[in-house]
C-alpha cells in the first residue's frame, strides 16, 4: 500500500481499496477526540491552511475541527472577495499557492472551479486535500459516507446503493469511482436533464463499475442497502456564489424520500446518507426514522479528515 505521507488527496480515482480500509481504521483510532470533544496533541506543531474560494458549512467547520482536536492550528479564507484572487488584481493560482505553502502544512481548498485543486497540488510542496471542486469530486466528503456506511453495516461489499439526484454533482462523481473498489451495485435515479453524461459513462464503463439507471426512487428503493442522496433542485456550482433569492423549482415526486415511502417500500435496516443541505428532495419526517443517517455522517466527518490530516502529515503510518 502507497504511503500517504505528504500525499495529495484530490480524486477518488486514485484511491485503492486498502487505502480506504487503512483510512477507516485511523479514524477509529482517532474518534475518541471528537466523541469525547476533546484536542490532543498529535498535529501540536502543524498548520492547517483553509482556502475556500466557494461557500462551505460542515466541510470547512469539520476540517478546521478535525486539525484542532489533533492539536494543531489553523487559519485561511472562506472568502475569496476577500483575497487578491477575488479582488481587481484575480491573482492566478500559481501566485497563491506559492505564498501559502510558506504558511501552511497542509492546504484544504474548495473551488467552484473545476481542477482548481489539482493545479494548486502542481505549484505547491504541501499536501493539497480536494475539498469540492465545482461540478468534479468532492473526496473527503464521499470519504465520509463511505466510512459512515462501512461502521453501520460493517462491510462496503455486497451492498446496493441508490444514488438519487443531479448526476453532474461531484459527490454522485466520486462514490460511483469508489464503488469500483468494492462489490457495490449502484442504482441511479434523475431527471433525464441531470442524467450522466456520456464521457462520466465511459469512464464508469472502463473502471467495471456496477450501476444502472433506473426511472424512479419507489421503483429500487425496496432493493437498497443505502439510499444517497443529493438535491434535484441544485445550485450552478460554476459560480463561486449563487443569489439566494433566485426562484427555485419543486422536486418532483419520482425523486424524493419521505417517511411515508420508507415505511410502506424500504428495506427495515436501509439508511438514508445525505451530505446536505436539502431541499425538498428528503423531507424532514424522515429525520426522526431508523433510516436517517445523515446527523452521523456530519459528524464522522471530522473524524473520517482527522485520519486524512494525520496521516497526510506523516503523524501515523
Amino acid at each position: 500500500m502507497r504511503s500517504f505521507l505528504g500525499r495529495d488527496i484530490l480524486s477518488l480515482k486514485d484511491v485503492e481499496r486498502d487505502d480506504y480500509f487503512r483510512i477507516f481504521r485511523v479514524a477509529e483510532e482517532l474518534r475518541p477526540h471528537a466523541e469525547n470533544r476533546r484536542n490532543g496533541d498529535l498535529l501540536k506543531d502543524k498548520t492547517l491552511l483553509t482556502a475556500f474560494y466557494q461557500p462551505s458549512t460542515r466541510t470547512r467547520l469539520s476540517t478546521e475541527a478535525a486539525m484542532h482536536r489533533l492539536g494543531g492550528h489553523v487559519l485561511g479564507f472562506s472568502d475569496a472577495k476577500m483575497t487578491r484572487a477575488g479582488d481587481f488584481y484575480q491573482e492566478s493560482m500559481k501566485d497563491t499557492v506559492k505564498m501559502l505553502e510558506y504558511y501552511g502544512d497542509v492546504i484544504a481548498m474548495r473551488s467552484h472551479v473545476q481542477g482548481a485543486p489539482h493545479e494548486a497540488a502542481h505549484w505547491a510542496s504541501v499536501p493539497v486535500i480536494n475539498c469540492g471542486d465545482g461540478w468534479g469530486e468532492h473526496p473527503t466528503q464521499v470519504l465520509t459516507d463511505l466510512y459512515t456506511i462501512w461502521r453501520d453495516k460493517g462491510t462496503l461489499d455486497g451492498l446496493k446503493v441508490l444514488c438519487v439526484g443531479d448526476m453532474r454533482m461531484r459527490t454522485m462523481h466520486s462514490i460511483l469511482y469508489a464503488s469500483s473498489q468494492f462489490d457495490m451495485e449502484a442504482f441511479v435515479v434523475c431527471p433525464p436533464e441531470l442524467a450522466l453524461l456520456d464521457d462520466f459513462k465511459a469512464e464508469l464503463a472502463e473502471r467495471s463499475v456496477n450501476y444502472r439507471e433506473v426511472e424512479s426512487v419507489e421503483a429500487c428503493i425496496a432493493d437498497a442497502d443505502v439510499i444517497y442522496m443529493e438535491p434535484v433542485v441544485q445550485a450552478d456550482y460554476t459560480q463561486s456564489r449563487v443569489d439566494p433569492t433566485a426562484e427555485k423549482g419543486a422536486t418532483p415526486a419520482a425523486y424524493q424520500v419521505t417517511r411515508r415511502l420508507l415505511h410502506e417500500k424500504a428495506k427495515q435496516d436501509s439508511i438514508v446518507l445525505h451530505s446536505l443541505p436539502r431541499m425538498d428532495e428528503l423531507t424532514t419526517d424522515v429525520d426522526s426514522t431508523r433510516h436517517a443517517r445523515y446527523w452521523a455522517e456530519a459528524a464522522n466527518g471530522v473524524s473520517l479528515r482527522m485520519a486524512l490530516l494525520a496521516l497526510v502529515l506523516g503523524a501515523v503510518e
